[in-house]
């Protein structure tokens, strides 16, 4: 047996390995991502964020099932087994690059797909609403209030409503909690930066992350169908092939 032969099947040995681990990482990923968009729903236009997303944990699922497939492909040297597994890599690939190529899109909509929804939201909060508890629930967990800033409450539902033109609790810093009474006249108690830029920034952060590990995970796979070509393409010189199994 060669050195190249001997190479090329440890590469697919180990990446067979990595299939699992990959999977179980690919789940994480996409995971993450739908959890984290649920949190922005209501101030999403359209639902295509998650579409990368659901790319990658379909990939996932299907991962731990090609390591079998890979390891007693690559040990009994099947033709067969081994063209499965090389047209089944090549379709991963596609999906990983489809999903990078579709996150690195989406990455670029983000700030204009999320400020003007979220302009809506913002006024239509009345302190009871499922949109409002979100806004309050990322105010407190971003500190910040507002879109731009803490004034655009200004005119909001909330503000002209509320009695004493105050806006809402949520804005205000955690320290000052006790003291604090909503208004405007008092921005040394409020968190005055706008939730629009933090909350793109997260979502940019999540779909750059993602995007790395897809490509990660794409350049091994590369690396895989070059050593698929290598023991399918070799001559067999007085090398005796094992032809039991399931993959013969």
């Amino acid at each position: 047996m060669d050195c190249g032969v001997i190479t090329s099947k440890s590469v697919l040995l180990l990446i067979s390995l990595i299939f699992w681990a990959a999977g179980a990482g690919l789940a994480y990923v996409g995971s993450y991502v739908i959890s984290t968009s649920k949190i922005y729903d209501p101030f999403l236009q359209d639902q295509y964020v998650l579409l990368p997303a659901a790319i990658i944990i379909c990939v996932a699922v299907v991962m731990f099932v090609i390591g079998l497939i890979g390891c007693c492909a690559t040990l009994r040297e099947s033709q067969v087994g081994l063209g499965i597994f090389l047209f089944i890599i090549l379709l991963i690939f596609i999906a990983e690059v489809s999903a990078f190529v579709l996150g690195f899109i989406y990455r670029s909509k983000v700030e204009t797909d999320f400020r003007e929804p979220l302009k809506h939201v913002f006024m239509a909060y009345n302190g009871k609403n499922s949109e409002s508890h979100v806004i309050d629930y990322l105010q407190e967990e971003l500190q910040c209030c507002g879109v731009s800033n803490y004034t655009d409450w200004i005119g909001s539902r909330w503000y002209n409503t509320s009695g004493n033109h105050s806006i809402p609790a949520s804005c205000c810093k955690q320290v000052f909690m006790k003291n604090c009474t909503g208004q405007l006249s008092e921005p040394q108690y409020l968190n005055t930066e706008g939730c629009a830029d933090k909350m793109v920034s997260a979502i940019s952060s999540v779909l750059s992350y993602a995007m790395l590990v897809v490509l990660g995970f794409a350049i091994v796979k590369f690396f895989g169908m070059m050593s698929v070509c290598v023991l399918t393409c070799r001559r067999d010189d007085g090398y005796d092939r094992l032809h039991s199994g399931v993959f013969a």
